[in-house]
This record gives structure tokens, C-alpha cells and sequence, in this order.
């Protein structure tokens, strides 16, 4: 890995808006790592809300060997035939040490690459990704919880938690960091007290 670390965002066509911005400006923030978007093709997509998003490149692996982590952010189209394969990159990443997370819809992407098979995990419940999944290697480890779970260099998320999703991400690739990490954790909790 590199010493000033790199997380790409893997972005589709109606990505969801608020499941990315806490990790992204939370890792460039916290703790200075660089930020770069991507999509399957590197041609620009639009959100839920609307906003175009136009990326700094695609998802070819050989394009993204500077990536210490991965997130791909959820979509109602990953749960549609239209749904890009990006298993190369994941599996690239996650192969040479890398953290792979999936969010929402994303976490079909990590399903898709058998990155499950070997690591607990969650997703937008467990009758949601077996209706689109049936099959996927590792559905036995499936855990229904409504936070993010981390196992290994794995981390997924329901898209109804953004926030443990950016604490068990980044706890993920920063372990020694953990006073900084239960500072934040203190932090995003005060609006739910």
C-alpha cells in the first residue's frame, strides 16, 4: 500500500446521495487521504436527487492500481439487469490487501465478486439480497443487523447507515487510529441524544 492512501468511490447511474459524502469528506478531513471517483465506463452519471456527477476515471483495474480501498455506493440499478460488473477491481484490491466496503445496492457489487464467501456481512436486509442474489457464495454469513459490519478488509452496509458505515470503513484501513475513530463516533452520535 501506499504511504498517502487512496479510496475510490464506484459510482452507477442513480447512485444514492447520501450514502458516500461522510466517508469522503471524513477520510480527506480526518485523516488526509485522497479521494477519487469512478464509474464503470468513466462516463459521467447522475444521482437519485439528480446532481451529475462526472468521474476521474473508470473502473479498469489497471486504471486503479493506486487504490488502498474501494467503496461502491448503492443504486436501484445494481439490483436490475443493467447493473455494470465491477468484480475485476474489487477483487484486484481486495487480492492485494485493500479494503473493499458496499453500501445499499453495493453491496450486490461485493455479492456478485464472491468477496462474502469468506466474511460476515450485511446488506439492506437478508430477504432483500437473496431476492437479488440467491445464489452468492457466503450467504450463510449473512448478519441482520442495521449497522455496518467489518470482517477482515470487508465492510457493508444497509443504506440506512451511512455513519457506521464511514466508522467501520475507515476503522478498517486505520485500526491504530481508534481514540480518533471513537471521537468521531461521540461525534456523529450527539444528533441521536
Amino acid at each position: 500500500m501506499s504511504e498517502s492512501r487512496t479510496i475510490g468511490f464506484v459510482f452507477i447511474d442513480g447512485f444514492a446521495d447520501w450514502e458516500y459524502g461522510l466517508l469522503a469528506a471524513s477520510a480527506v478531513e480526518w485523516f488526509g487521504l485522497r479521494t477519487v471517483s469512478l464509474t464503470p465506463t468513466g462516463e459521467a452519471v447522475n444521482s437519485m436527487s439528480g446532481f451529475r456527477l462526472t468521474p476521474q476515471r473508470g473502473a479498469d483495474p489497471a486504471e486503479n492500481a493506486d487504490l488502498d480501498a474501494i467503496a461502491v455506493i448503492g443504486s436501484d440499478t445494481w439490483a436490475t439487469p443493467r447493473a455494470p460488473d465491477v468484480s475485476a477491481l474489487l477483487r484486484t484490491v481486495e487480492e492485494r490487501g485493500g479494503v473493499v466496503g458496499g453500501i445499499c445496492g453495493g453491496t450486490l457489487a461485493l455479492a456478485r465478486a464472491g468477496l462474502f464467501a469468506k466474511a460476515d456481512h450485511t446488506s439492506n436486509g437478508r430477504d432483500w439480497i437473496l431476492r437479488h442474489e440467491p445464489d452468492y457464495a457466503g450467504a450463510a454469513r449473512y448478519r441482520d443487523v442495521p449497522h455496518a459490519v467489518a470482517d477482515s478488509r470487508i465492510v457493508s452496509a444497509p443504506g440506512s447507515a451511512p455513519g457506521t458505515f464511514t466508522l467501520a470503513f475507515l476503522g478498517t484501513l486505520f485500526p491504530e487510529r481508534a481514540p480518533q475513530l471513537a471521537e468521531m463516533r461521540e461525534l456523529f452520535a450527539r444528533e441521536y441524544s
